[in-house]
């Protein structure tokens, strides 16, 4: 399992409709080959920052199956305008402490 982490940094102003955006925008990621699940965390000391976590089976689930389909045009037409600076996006995996 790979954990994508992305902070995102909203325009100001435009909080409630980016949402609003992304809630609608959510069904496309899940409908995803490899998806397991997200969320988006509103930060609670900056305002217009966003924490998104998705978990993926694999890598290339995320950075070749969504990234290179027709569905991620669709999501990024939908929610890239509101990002000043453009994201980051990084990508986890997990340890073993045991």
């Amino acid at each position: 399992m790979i954990l994508e982490a992305v902070m995102l940094q909203v325009k100001q102003g435009m909080e409630v409709e980016y949402e609003k955006a992304f809630r609608a925008v959510s069904e496309i990621i899940s409908s995803m080959k490899g998806y397991i699940c997200h969320e988006l965390q509103r930060c609670i000391e900056v305002e217009g920052k966003y924490l998104l976590l998705v978990k993926w089976e694999t890598l290339e689930d995320h950075t070749v199956g969504f990234r290179q389909s027709s569905e991620y045009q669709e999501w990024k037409r939908q929610l890239h305008h509101f990002y000043d600076p453009f994201p980051i996006v990084e990508h986890f995996e997990h340890v073993d402490l045991s």
